[in-house]
């Protein structure tokens, strides 16, 4: 019997064509470059049979993209070892200006083959769905702020600005039920203003009712209900992370993960030399930003108010245990940092690293079904 033979595909994804190149086990052999073919099952089928007729084993790489993660599940559910590579950790020579498809797919071969290339998390389908739907959330509170910022800006240049203590509050939709602009052109566009808010607000509370509904059913709400024992991190607070983090017991430690999240400095060393600059902002920007959103909560005494203690009768006594231990301590260490005169958002940004260790160690107490 022949011995198995291992061949490393790299493949340069494109929304209608994917270039390929492949690498044999020994290294002193050459990247052959096979070409190009299609996105459709199919096309791949072809080409899995093709490379099978060379290799008894597969292992493929790809960068992730637009194109998202359906290559990888067609090749996984063949049986083929696949890896999604984040392009910020391909290793690339500082001096090349040269950049073609079918450079990409045979550099990704190599490096494969080198061992130089680390998956990113795939997420299941179900999973990515969730996470789908809290990115729209985000999107549509993100299209909301902008469209109050222009009815806000357009009410100011006309001289009508509201005196009131809140905004948006049942007081201010009253106000704005009553304002009456200079000229009939102006006052359809405020008019349009204000239907664009009222619309975006409904938009939102659709979507955040279909997020609590779906997440409730989800395989990871077990973990959704632990994460609000903390404080801050109420309930779509707790689905954004879960959605974007996953489960986090993959990861060895907190400050693995955080260092997925981008909340560890960035770092600049040479000799005796060690400086250590501002975070590094790589990683999951969604899940950063839901995180330094809770820390603001830690600018207060610690305290158990009438909603979190609502939360907590659903979470067991070892998590009640640390998301109190985590307030006293992030809300202490917020006033020190403070009192030292760290800027504020500085201080938060530490508090949110904290608050994600935190959140590992509840993780580890709730069982997930795989």
């Amino acid at each position: 019997m022949a011995e198995p033979t291992t061949l490393f595909v790299g493949l340069d994804v494109h929304k209608e064509s994917i270039a390929v190149a492949h690498a044999s086990a020994d290294r002193a052999s050459d990247i052959v470059y096979v070409g190009q073919v299609g996105t459709r099952e199919a096309d791949i089928d072809k080409l899995v049979r093709r490379l099978h007729s060379q290799a008894s084993e597969l292992v493929v790489a790809y960068e992730a993209g637009p194109c998202g993660y359906g290559l990888y599940r067609t090749l996984t559910r063949k049986g083929i070892t696949c890896l999604v590579v984040a392009p910020s950790l391909i290793p690339k020579k500082p001096g090349e200006r040269v950049k073609t498809d079918r450079r990409d797919a045979a550099q990704l071969a190599r490096l494969l083959r080198a061992g130089d290339l680390k998956s990113v998390y795939v997420p299941t389908v179900d999973d990515e769905a969730v996470r789908d739907l809290s990115r729209a959330r985000e999107a549509a509170i993100g299209v909301l702020k902008d469209a109050k910022l222009r009815l806000k800006s357009f009410l100011l240049r006309l001289g009508l600005h509201y005196s009131g203590r809140a905004t948006w509050n049942d007081a201010h939709l009253r106000y704005l039920a009553k304002v009456v602009c200079p000229t009939p052109a102006q006052q359809i566009v405020f008019q349009e203003s204000l239907r664009a808010v009222s619309e975006q607000t409904e938009r939102v509370r659709r979507l955040e009712d279909e997020l609590v509904e779906i997440a409730a059913t989800w395989r990871l709400h077990p973990i959704v209900e632990a994460f609000q024992a903390m404080r801050g991190v109420q309930q779509h607070t707790a689905v954004t992370l879960a959605a974007e983090l996953g489960d986090l017991t993959r990861f060895d430690s907190p400050r693995q993960l955080a260092a997925f999240v981008g909340l560890i400095p960035s770092e600049y060393s040479t000799g005796e030399s060690r400086r250590l600059g501002p975070i590094t902002k790589a990683g999951n920007g969604h899940a950063r930003r839901a995180l330094v959103e809770a820390a603001w909560a830690y600018r207060y005494p610690a305290k158990v108010s009438a909603h979190l203690q609502l939360r907590l009768e659903h979470c067991a006594k070892p998590i009640q245990d640390i998301a109190w231990k985590a307030q006293v301590r992030l809300c202490k260490r917020y006033r020190r940092l403070v009192a030292r005169g760290k800027n504020s958002n500085v201080v938060v940004t530490a508090i949110a690293r904290e608050i994600l260790a935190f959140l590992w160690a509840i993780a580890q107490e709730v069982p997930v079904t795989h």
